[in-house]
């Protein structure tokens, strides 16, 4: 054997061996993306969407009301009532066809007929309104109680609509305090919202009670909707990139 090849023998046996000391796929540290810390949650836009039922959802739910105050000032409260129950079944009836979801549909179809068989009997205009204020200082009563006994509404919620059923969030402090105060957030813009309207209700000024109706219904919602997924989705990227690490 010369020289050479016992020098090559040796370091060609070294290559051989695997080297323990180089990362490999397994072993390496699996990079922290901030977005993943939303539990792989739909973007802002995508969940708005869903609950509001996206822009004809919005269109669908307002036109009843919008027809019921334009007829009501053209016309008289029968031909107002007889056009928004009818709209309203219509829109339903076409989403039904069209084989389309139709909860919130049905949802509005429900509310404007209980609205307009109320008005109906009391033969008072502003009567079409009132289940919606009633239910409006109902729910935020209910938002702003669910606080007081520790069981954020807004939480369970976000449980139901984004987070699969799951309510993990109820043992982490840091998610309890964000739920609670996004709930009396909630609470205190819906029973704002819902004062004005019964304001006008006291009133009888019943166009204003429709045109409020129509400008405080989805917006605020909308913009509640926002800032709640907005602010969850921080809270959730900055516990994940505040985690250490694991060892390797």
């Amino acid at each position: 054997m010369t020289f050479g090849q016992q020098g090559a023998g040796p370091a060609a046996r070294r290559d051989d061996v695997p080297r323990t000391d180089r990362p490999t796929a397994a072993s390496a540290p699996a990079a922290t993306d901030p977005d993943e810390a939303d539990e792989r949650l739909p973007s802002i836009t995508e969940q708005m969407a869903e609950q509001l039922g996206g822009w004809r959802g919005l269109v669908e739910s307002s036109v009843p009301i919008a027809v019921f105050v334009i007829c009501n000032v053209i016309w008289d409260l029968s031909v107002a009532l007889i056009a928004a129950v009818g709209v309203a079944v219509g829109i339903a009836v076409v989403r039904l066809a069209q084989r389309r979801p139709i909860r919130h549909a049905v949802n509005g179809l429900f509310g404007i007929g209980i609205g307009a068989l109320l008005a109906w009997r009391t033969g008072e205009e502003r009567d079409f309104y009132l289940p919606g204020i009633l239910y409006g200082i109902g729910y935020g009563l209910a938002l702003l109680g669910s606080v007081v006994i520790r069981q954020p509404l807004v939480g369970w919620i976000w449980s139901v609509l984004a987070a699969g059923g799951r309510s993990e969030w109820r043992t982490d402090p840091v998610l309890i305090r964000t739920f609670n105060r996004l709930t009396v957030l909630w609470g205190v813009v819906w029973l704002l919202k819902v004062g004005i309207q019964a304001g006008f209700y006291v009133a009888s000024m019943e166009t204003a009670l429709g045109v409020s109706r129509l400008l405080l219904g989805y917006p605020p919602y909308a913009v509640l909707l926002a800032i709640t997924i907005w602010v969850v989705r921080r809270v959730n990227r900055q516990r994940q990139t505040a985690e250490p690490l694991p060892a390797t």
